[in-house]
C-alpha cells in the first residue's frame, strides 16, 4: 500500500539555552578571570579592573567587589560593570 507523506511537526526541537545574564551580582567578591556577566552586545559596558571578551562577556581582571553603575553615554544612560579593589588590611 502507498501512503502520502505526513506533515512535518509544528513545534519541533528548539535551540539550546544560551545561559546569558549576570553570573556575579553587585557586592560579590570577584577574582581575576571570573566571569561576571554574559551578554549579547554591550548591554553592560566594562569599567575598572574588568575586561571584555570577543562575545561581549565581562570578566574580572583584579580582586575586589563587583559594582554596577550608570554613567552618561552617547545615547542616554550606560550601565558600567567594574570591580572595586578591596581596602588594604
Amino acid at each position: 500500500a502507498t501512503k502520502k507523506a505526513g506533515g512535518s511537526a509544528k513545534q519541533s526541537v528548539g535551540s539550546l539555552p544560551k545561559n546569558l545574564g549576570m553570573k556575579l551580582t553587585a557586592g560579590e567578591l570577584a577574582f581575576p578571570g571570573m566571569i561576571i556577566l554574559r551578554q549579547r552586545g554591550t548591554k553592560f559596558h566594562p569599567g575598572a579592573n574588568v575586561g571584555i571578551g570577543r562575545d561581549h562577556t565581562i570578566f574580572a581582571t583584579g580582586v575586589g567587589k563587583v559594582r554596577v553603575d550608570t554613567q552618561p553615554g552617547p545615547r542616554g544612560e550606560r550601565r558600567v560593570v567594574s570591580v572595586e579593589p578591596l581596602p588594604e588590611a
